[in-house]
């Protein structure tokens, strides 16, 4: 796990990660339904799509859109295994624990917090 504020600068760095944006539906989304449910949604997702220990479509789990928390899981790199070991050095082939599943779920509020600031 990583130093937020140096994550994010390296995230900059990459155009591919630095070019995901919230559409308008996921701004509206984030909006009414309010960052804790959005979160209570982010600890589902990483709860059953990536914290096994063996995920049988690792690296096509998570959507490209139709859900804020899948944007920001592909702008921060938390998207698969692969990208967490990566860009956060958290090793595959076991099941997460509950505090990388807590800091992935901080990566993704300060992702998510930074584009709705940005966004008002």
């Amino acid at each position: 796990m990583r130093d937020l504020d140096e994550l994010f600068a390296t995230l900059a760095k990459s155009s591919f990660r630095a070019g995901f944006k919230l559409n308008a539906k996921d701004l509206a989304y984030l909006q009414q339904k309010g960052i804790s449910t959005v979160l209570d949604h982010a600890e589902d997702f990483i709860k059953t799509r990536l914290a096994p220990a063996i995920i049988d479509n690792d690296g096509k789990q998570t959507p490209m859109r139709g859900h804020p928390v899948f944007v920001a899981q592909h702008a921060t790199a938390c998207c698969c295994r692969g990208c967490l070991q990566k860009w956060h050095q958290i090793a595959p082939g076991r099941e997460l624990t509950l505090a990388e599943q807590a800091y992935i779920v901080v990566v993704l509020e300060k992702w998510l917090c930074e584009c709705s600031n940005n966004n008002p």
